[in-house]
């Protein structure tokens, strides 16, 4: 474990404070706050039922990032890993598939982080879902996206999370893969901007 200081504030400070296993109750709306009851037409990376729970693994040692997202109640149990570094202070996504835009965590001051697009550009066109995450309290958080598809925002979603534990070594027994394996898995890459590169 990393023993670097960061100050209150950056990006660093706020990943050092969500570390660990999460329960996050998720609901999908549409843009004018109706319920969403299934987002598949809307176009959603992993769509399904709504609502749905997730655990997040949330592990940073200072420098690198690894996060894992795993539905077990409400969607087909999936688990999605997404890895990245810290460097100048902004936390930098490794690529997200071929073609993809550059997806980095930038911070919003004390305690919240924004996973975005670096620069808006053909790949965000395709998909793009910006990522507001603020601690609400010890041991609790708000998570909000917003889905674009083709350039238009299709729906929102709100997760509401508690944290189950400080640490991530060992998955929780809420984890539908069984208590035994590796927390993550190999990083996600997506194919939908493929055609890009071609």
């Amino acid at each position: 474990m990393s023993r670097q200081k960061f100050l209150p504030g950056t990006v660093g400070h706020t990943l050092m404070q969500m570390r660990g296993i999460w329960h996050d109750s998720i609901e999908c709306f549409e843009l004018d706050g109706t319920p969403l009851d299934d987002d598949t037409t809307a176009g959603s990376g992993t769509p399904g039922s709504s609502p749905f729970d997730n655990l997040v693994y949330v592990d940073f040692d200072g420098k690198f990032l690894k996060l894992t997202n795993v539905h077990f109640r409400g969607r087909e149990a999936t688990a999605k890993t997404f890895t990245g570094e810290l460097k100048d202070g902004v936390l930098v996504f490794d690529p997200l598939g071929d073609g993809a835009y550059e997806n980095i965590g930038m911070s919003g001051g004390p305690g919240i982080l924004t996973f975005n697009a670096r620069k808006l550009s053909k790949a965000t066109d395709v998909y793009m879902e910006p990522d507001f995450i603020i601690l609400t309290g010890t041991g609790q958080r708000v998570r909000h996206t917003v889905l674009y598809r083709d350039g238009i925002a299709t729906r929102t979603l709100t997760a509401h999370g508690i944290r189950l534990s400080p640490s991530c070594d060992k998955r929780h027994e809420l984890d539908p893969r069984g208590i035994d394996g590796p927390v993550h898995e190999k990083p996600f890459k997506a194919s939908i901007w493929q055609h890009l590169v071609e």
